[in-house]
């Protein structure tokens, strides 16, 4: 059995969810409930959803900086406590990214401390062996040997030290050492300069007791064999452990974590501490081996768990614009401003200049939330032939979901006016959590230059179109197979650079479904083919510069094409959105309400961005004049069909009212808050 939440937070027992009782689940805003999370609501995000609509995850008042550190360390043993297993989160990461999506929007250190925790340092120590423990019968990696009773208890809180002040996304070429000393048969972890300073873990001693994962190169004997993890204990709950120098940085934007400069001066850890595995192994003897013979693999294979880590900053800013878009839409209802006569008084969401921004954020979050789902379910079931690939999707859609989240938060913001820049309505703090995601677990920017690349260099032979794949960053092997549509980059060759000269003479040019000018606005598959066309274009300009670009600065010719191979990621990013908005809207019975809901949101998805493009697809054949005239009026329909959903749409993200309430303007009654009980208003006539 298992526990269902419905949307007023009350608890019921149903066998799973498919067999709730129908009154429960089969209304508009459940069936697209079930659409945004899955049908594992229950056993994924029924236990965090709970947890943020409980008592100690109320919003404190003026509480400082400090006591907010403090307090998120406070509960995250509360979280530890409703557990049934911690290792089971740690091993799960459909868990870890739902604790994100739900614990981020109310207290993103809390979220930050426990991501690290569970994912990045006990999920390290569980996805690599101990290096003193055999093989078993099968020949497969033993599990891990090392007493975790501590961290799984939170007698002690991992954390996880991987980027130096001067090594952000070049964390492969990070400086802090450890080497073998063979005479005590452990490691030595040192700190050569201030640039290798470990940068911003949650080292401090304020919650408790630490241990960290550390990066280290590894020295044996003189021969440098990579970056691996150490296991080395940090602070005792009072101080740095000697030989360990902990510093705090200044704060940082939005919600307080205790964010530490972390050095170490000669610190000795036991030959265990090493996380060995196939990336590599020291044996008795002292002599290392690996199955990797590529220093950079086995950098790659440590620190593994970075991919959770960019599905967990995709459900972190996910779920910051869901109670963005939540905030902003019940306000708009509740904010009442004068009408046509004086006497009226009108939601300021009837107005199409408020509601419209607010109904195209609906759209771009539904999006969001379908691609996080489609890279999750992709990362669930990746194997080894195609995990290259899986991890671009997941990197794609981490940078595109956090950049979208911030926009969306960002227009909530203004839709809120004055009141959206009070700390203590949360949508400033939303918007710092964004920026944090942007940056974290791989840089935006980083992500979407190695996938362009990877892209760029997949659509077709360097040897046919000139290109040479050392001209680009975040080189060897891809799968991305150009468009990301097993190879469809390579679908009008050569021909495509003089695409953009002939636009006009192909409007009328056939494709599978008939002559493009007699396509419509409303044809679902058109649009598709349309998103797919924008990849297309952009693809094909960043092939043709860097064909074009003279040899021998590989940097500069990066630099041609890179552009374009940028808006080539973009136009992917939104083309993948658009599959799984399309995927879901074929889950759904034709005719009710929640499949033409979310058939209205996939079309106003896919048409604001083919508008944004379509000069480029008219040039290039794939638009009539008619199509480019008659998107604003599809939008605008669109938009109006929806405006008046907008209350069931944001039900559909069955956020609880107890979490709601942390924030003023999320009630009808929002003035209260703001009242003086010692006022004029509040006095007895004489």
């Amino acid at each position: 059995m298992s526990v269902l939440i419905d949307h007023d937070g009350v608890e019921s027992t149903g066998a799973v969810d498919q067999a709730a009782p129908a009154d429960s689940t089969d209304t508009t805003a459940a069936r697209l409930t079930r659409v945004l999370f899955g049908e594992e609501f229950s056993r994924v995000h029924g236990p965090w959803r709970r947890l943020v609509a409980a008592e100690p995850f109320r919003r404190p008042a003026d509480a400082s900086p400090r006591e907010r550190v403090a307090l998120a360390y406070a509960r995250l043993r509360t979280l530890n406590d409703s557990l049934d297993s911690p290792l089971a989160l740690a091993a799960d990461p459909r868990l870890l990214a739902a604790l994100y999506e739900w614990l981020g929007p109310v207290d993103s250190c809390l979220t930050t401390v426990a991501g690290i925790h569970y994912n990045l340092f006990l999920g390290s120590l569980l996805d690599h062996t101990s290096p003193a423990s055999p093989a078993d019968a099968d020949g497969r990696d033993p599990e891990p040997v090392r007493d975790l009773a501590d961290f799984l208890a939170l007698r002690r809180v991992g954390t996880f030290l991987c980027t130096e002040l001067a090594h952000g996304n070049d964390a492969a070429a990070l400086e802090t050492t450890a080497v073998y000393d063979r005479a005590r048969d452990g490691f030595v972890l040192h700190t050569p300069h201030a640039g290798a300073q470990k940068f911003m873990p949650n080292t401090s001693p304020v919650g408790g007791p630490k241990s960290g994962v550390v990066a280290a190169r590894l020295l044996v004997d003189g021969a440098d064999h990579g970056v691996f993890l150490f296991l080395a204990p940090l602070t005792d709950g009072e101080r740095a452990l000697p030989g360990v120098r902990v510093r705090g940085l200044p704060a940082l934007l939005g919600s307080p974590v205790d964010h530490s400069l972390t050095s170490f001066d000669q610190v000795f850890v036991a030959r265990d501490a090493l996380l060995g595995g196939a990336q590599g192994r020291l044996g008795a003897d002292g002599v290392f081996t690996s199955e990797q013979s590529n220093r950079r693999r086995r950098f790659l294979t440590s620190i593994g768990r970075v991919t959770t880590g960019k599905l967990s900053m995709s459900a972190g800013a996910l779920g910051g614009a869901r109670v963005a878009l939540a905030l902003a839409v019940r306000y708009g209802g509740h904010r009442l401003i004068s009408g046509a006569r004086a006497v009226d008084r009108v939601p300021v969401f009837a107005h199409r200049s408020h509601h419209g921004p607010l109904v195209s954020a609906l759209a771009t979050v539904y999006a969001m939330s379908l691609l996080h789902r489609a890279a999750l379910d992709a990362w669930m079931a990746h194997t080894e032939e195609n995990k290259g690939e899986t991890e671009r999707t997941v990197a794609v859609a981490k940078g595109w979901i956090t950049w979208q989240a911030r926009a969306v938060i960002l227009e909530c913001r203004e839709r809120c006016g004055a009141q959206g820049l009070l700390e203590s309505n949360g949508l400033a703090e939303l918007m710092a959590g964004a920026e944090g995601a942007i940056t974290a677990e791989g840089d935006n920017l980083a992500i979407y230059a190695k996938a362009a690349a990877e892209m760029l260099f997949s659509a077709g032979s360097p040897e046919a179109d000139g290109t040479d794949r050392a001209d680009a960053p975040g080189r060897g092997g891809s799968e991305c197979r150009g468009s990301g549509r097993g190879g469809s980059g390579d679908r009008e060759g050569a021909d495509r650079e003089g695409a953009d000269r002939e636009g006009a003479d192909r409007v009328g040019r056939d494709d599978e479904d008939g002559p493009v000018a007699a396509r419509e606005l409303s044809d679902t598959r058109f649009l598709g083919a349309l998103l797919a066309g924008v990849e297309d274009v952009w693809l094909a300009r960043a092939r043709r510069r860097m064909s074009q670009a003279p040899r021998g600065d590989s940097l500069a010719r990066w630099n041609t094409a890179s552009g374009a191979a940028l808006r080539a990621v973009e136009a992917h990013a939104h083309r993948r959105a658009a599959e799984a908005f399309a995927a879901a809207v074929a889950e759904l019975t034709p005719g009710t309400a929640a499949h033409e809901l979310l058939r209205s949101l996939q079309r106003l998805f896919a048409l604001q961005w083919i508008d944004r493009n379509s000069g480029d697809l008219l040039a290039a054949g794939r638009l009539a004049p008619r199509h480019v005239d008659g998107l604003p009026e599809a939008v605008e329909q669109l938009i109006a069909e929806l405006a008046a959903h907008a209350p069931a749409l944001v039900e559909a993200f069955a956020l609880p009212e107890e979490m709601l309430a942390n924030w003023p303007i999320a009630g009808a009654g929002y003035v209260d808050a703001y009242d003086d009980a010692e006022a004029s208003w509040h006095s007895v006539p004489a």
